[in-house]
């Protein structure tokens, strides 16, 4: 193993949350200005995953009165306190960019919802011993 690797798995978080290209996101990022240190959050739909690895890198993208703002994270980066998933959305695409000429509802995506699989016929129908029907 080289040592750049070595140094570079010392440095990669231990837990990133699960969180796909369409979703819309809450990253807290840590700011300092002179001494004073304080949390910012950057709110948005995620429109781009890049890299793998250490340089793992996503791009948030949000509309700021009625101008597009886009700002890209390393993933691993200590800067980065958080990130929460607010909602997922459906995409069929592996970046968003169609989503920079897009205008008010015209960025809205639809949202994925996560649906619970129906318990088997088999296990509906087991009875529990001694119960009366």
């Amino acid at each position: 193993m080289n040592i750049v690797d070595v140094i570079e798995k010392e440095q990669m978080k231990k837990s990133v949350p699960q969180f796909s290209v369409g979703d819309q996101v809450d990253v807290s990022v840590k700011i300092v200005e002179g001494d004073k240190e304080r949390v910012q959050v950057f709110s948005g739909v995620v429109i781009a995953k890049n890299g793998g690895g250490f340089k793992e890198t996503f791009t948030v993208r949000r509309i700021v009165q009625g101008e597009g703002v886009e700002r890209v994270f390393p993933v691993h980066s200590p800067k980065l306190v958080d990130i929460k998933v607010i909602k997922s959305g459906m995409v069929r695409r592996a970046k968003l960019y169609y989503m920079r000429k897009r205008t008010s509802k015209g960025t809205r995506l639809q949202e994925k919802f996560e649906t619970v699989a129906p318990k088997s016929a088999a296990a509906q129908s087991t009875k529990v011993q001694g119960e009366k029907k």
